[in-house]
């Protein structure tokens, strides 16, 4: 497992970026989890260390941050500095995003919703689809500090559902990982409901939030009939190799 920041040249199966730390706790945490127990390696990399957010610090949300990475068992866990709340998909956060990308070479890139009450999670969004394509690129060369970085792209690229209710087009379940993925998400006591606290109330710190999350995740779950889930939306319809495996 990496230290904290350190962009490592280490490949694996399903990389996960996303804006903010906890953004992969709340919408995909128990997909991570899963993903691990099938023997996949996970990596995460937060966009930003969400210094513009309304709790705790960019110092303390990195320490969370590597707990919860701990708790999830991915392979590392690296911010790479963008500015929180302005950034956009501009030539420098593109190619420090295409360098992500072919360091570790997912087969499935994770990132976050289309479209959400965060503005930052759509940029995000558009931000990693765009940096997915160009990534691709042969003539788009890179040089890292790990050598040449040739050129990769993810076979898929899928989008988490996370304060705001989009319809799936993908559901995993997690049922077997709901309380791991809690143990994660209160890694991050900064951000969620501290009756001690003596911050300002955010969004995701009212009492009502976690249970929210709660409802949220059954919700996606009852579509499968199980009683957790997580949702997905895709890029593109991917292909699949036999109908009856469907859940």
């Amino acid at each position: 497992m990496s230290h904290p920041n350190s962009p490592v040249p280490v490949h694996v199966d399903l990389l996960c970026i996303t804006a903010h730390p906890d953004d992969v706790e709340i919408s995909m945490a128990g997909t991570v989890l899963h993903h691990v127990s099938l023997g996949h390696r996970v990596g995460l990399v937060d966009l930003t260390a969400g210094e513009l957010g309304t709790r705790g610090t960019p110092e303390v949300r990195a320490q969370e941050a590597e707990a919860a990475r701990r708790v999830l068992g991915a392979e590392f866990r690296y911010q790479l500095g963008l500015p929180d709340g302005f950034f956009r998909a501009e030539r420098e956060a593109l190619l420090k995003v295409v360098a992500a990308i072919r360091r570790h070479r997912p087969r499935v890139l994770v990132t976050n919703a289309v479209s959400d009450r965060h503005p930052d999670h759509g940029r995000a969004a558009a931000l990693v689809v765009e940096a997915a394509f160009l990534s691709g690129l042969r003539r788009l060369q890179l040089e890292g500090e790990d050598g040449s970085l040739a050129p990769w792209r993810p076979v898929t690229v899928l989008h988490a559902i996370q304060d705001r209710w989009i319809d799936p087009d993908i559901v995993v379940d997690i049922t077997p990982y709901w309380e791991r993925k809690m143990e994660a998400l209160r890694c991050f006591a900064s951000q969620f409901h501290d009756p001690g606290s003596t911050e300002p109330v955010s969004p995701i710190s009212t009492p009502e939030f976690l249970p929210f999350l709660e409802g949220r995740t059954r919700e996606l779950g009852h579509l499968l009939g199980v009683p957790f889930g997580e949702g997905f939306t895709v890029v593109r319809a991917p292909g699949v190799p036999d109908l009856t495996a469907l859940g």
